[in-house]
């Protein structure tokens, strides 16, 4: 059974994999906010990489990884889905950004794909 998404989270995705991400951290922002307990985690985590991609589009590495390591940090304490979301294919769109980011702290010159097409509402 798939759980609907909030439309706040689900707008959330929509920019995201639009690839305005600072516009995904502020509209998830707006849920987080009245967000409690694993819940706020959650959300929490998904601001964190929205966050971390927005570094990479400014060309900040380290913002980039410091944030997407604590963001994914988070997002690890769920199972593969929550919130109707796919977090085990996010998560897996991830993986080659963490591992470049842990070998090198430059940006990638050809980057691994982006996470956008794990994170979708169902």
């Amino acid at each position: 059974m798939t759980m609907e998404i909030e439309d706040g989270i689900l707008e959330g995705v929509r920019l995201f994999n639009g690839r305005k991400f600072f516009e995904a951290h502020e509209v998830l922002e707006a849920v987080w906010l009245k967000a409690e307990g694993h819940r706020k985690t959650l959300l929490h985590g998904l601001i964190q990489i929205a966050a971390a991609f927005h570094h990479h589009t400014r060309g900040n590495p380290a913002g980039l990884h410091s944030l997407l390591e604590k963001g994914c940090s988070k997002l690890e304490r769920f199972g593969a889905e929550a919130e109707g979301l796919d977090l085990a294919g996010f998560m897996l769109e991830l993986r080659p950004w963490r591992k470049h980011l842990d070998r090198s702290p430059r940006l990638p010159t050809t980057p691994p794909r982006s996470p956008v097409s794990g994170w979708t509402d169902r």
